[in-house]
């Protein structure tokens, strides 16, 4: 690899010169994750540091969950079974990892916390318990809306279209529960193509109204906004690991526990039986285990769940007002930018939206998302996602069916990272 080029940008690689960036007080990334020193190879010859500007993806590991699951590693074993040492270790690190979850997320006490695969997974566990029908929006993710229609034989899933506002959407909310029964509503909490944000504690309380309850899909809040489950009346809640700085293949789903004990679970083996006999005819008779234990059959991931407890932890630790200051400062900076350049709109699925979390979906005219995306990544090092986010029906309803292009930001982006965008996507206009 050839000599390392100096950032904030590569300066031979101006074709034209640039309109000034504006330079107020620097911003800096606000935690270590790991990776930050990273640099990766530009098709002009020569490396830059890499921005990562794809957290709604996956965002990187957190320093200190990384060294949360190392600090595990060396005593890891089997858990809930084990007589030894390491075993009752690992048990107590497992175990201790749903109260951080539930503290963080401030949970009931009586709420199952039950570690899943991520929120997809989480989400499919809850639509097995749900018998009844459902009711979604049309600008979900897809995690939110195909196990919902999916299912047979346990009730309807009642898509309703969003309005251009919030308030008119909560409107046909409301009114679409009260025209017949649902048992829940399932909503996202913020939009992974837009960051816009819903008021989830009104939201509840007009589920609540008409008898119905409320699952909560916090994959893009719950690292960026304090969320209390307790205040804002959400009986179910679920998130991913890998967009809360604990890429370790885990998620959660925390909530009431009756739905939970009384489905069947979820996979069938070691762990979720209490007792196991065989009749003559060698079929099995199972007496099943109640709360977490009923839908975590098998060995868990325990490395998982103790990053996520990490990340839960730290986040805490540096504080949601510090966090919202400092993505509500680099948020203003990218929305500035990206005004600034000729040919680029902000998607926006609410006219009345006043709340965003750090995501920005775009489209840039006259070029493809794809191309965006690879001008980005191959002159300037940046990563971004390009497509339809897993959000076709959204994407098609905003005017573009082909896809956009999204930046997202998190705890270990500073503000050099997101001028380097918006000077990379003006010499793309020049």
């Amino acid at each position: 690899m050839s000599t390392v080029l100096s950032d904030p940008f590569i300066t031979s690689l101006a074709a034209a010169p640039l309109p000034a960036c504006p330079q107020p007080t620097p911003i800096p990334p606000l935690a270590e994750v790991v990776g930050a020193t990273a640099h990766v190879p530009l098709c002009s010859g020569g490396s830059v540091r890499y921005v990562n500007l794809d957290y709604a993806a996956s965002a990187p590991a957190l320093a200190a969950v990384a060294g949360a699951v190392q600090a595990a590693l060396g005593q890891y074993a089997s858990v809930h079974r084990g007589a030894g040492h390491h075993s009752q270790v690992t048990t107590v690190r497992y175990e201790s990892a749903r109260e951080s979850v539930r503290a963080f997320v401030r949970g009931r006490i009586d709420d199952a916390v039950v570690f899943t695969r991520g929120t997809t997974d989480a989400i499919n566990l809850a639509a097995r318990a749900t018998r009844g029908d459902v009711v979604v929006l049309d600008i979900e993710h897809h995690a939110n809306l195909l196990p919902w229609t999916a299912r047979e034989r346990a009730g309807g899933a009642r898509v309703v279209r969003a309005r251009s506002t919030i308030e008119d959407t909560l409107a046909a909310l409301e009114a679409e529960l009260a025209a017949a029964p649902a048992a829940l509503l399932a909503v996202t909490a913020a939009s992974n193509v837009t960051g816009e944000v819903l008021p989830i504690g009104r939201v509840a309380a007009l589920a609540h109204r008409h008898g119905a309850r409320i699952l909560v899909d916090a994959a893009q809040l719950v690292a960026h906004r304090p969320v209390s489950m307790v205040s804002h009346g959400i009986d179910y809640l679920v998130f991913s690991g890998h967009k809360l700085y604990a890429p370790f293949g885990a998620g959660v789903l925390i909530g009431r526990a009756d739905w939970l004990d009384a489905a069947d679970p979820y996979l069938a083996g070691g762990g979720a039986s209490a007792a196991v006999t065989l009749d003559d005819a060698a079929s099995a008779s199972v007496e099943w285990r109640s709360g977490a234990a009923r839908h975590e059959a098998g060995s868990p991931n325990v490395l998982g769940a103790i990053a996520i407890a990490a990340a839960c932890e730290a986040l805490a630790g540096i504080g949601f007002e510090t966090i919202g200051t400092h993505e509500a400062e680099l948020l203003g900076r990218l929305d500035a930018g990206l005004a600034g350049i000729a040919g680029v709109e902000l998607l926006r699925i609410f006219d009345d939206s006043t709340d965003r979390v750090g995501i920005a979906g775009f489209v840039v005219d006259g070029h493809a998302p794809r191309e965006v995306a690879e001008h980005l990544s191959d002159t300037a090092g940046i990563g971004v996602r390009d497509g339809k986010f897993c959000a076709h029906p959204l994407l098609q309803r905003l005017g573009f069916p082909d896809g956009a292009v999204r930046a997202s930001f998190g705890l270990g982006t500073g503000a050099d990272d997101i001028n380097r965008l918006v000077e990379a996507l003006h010499r793309l206009q020049a």
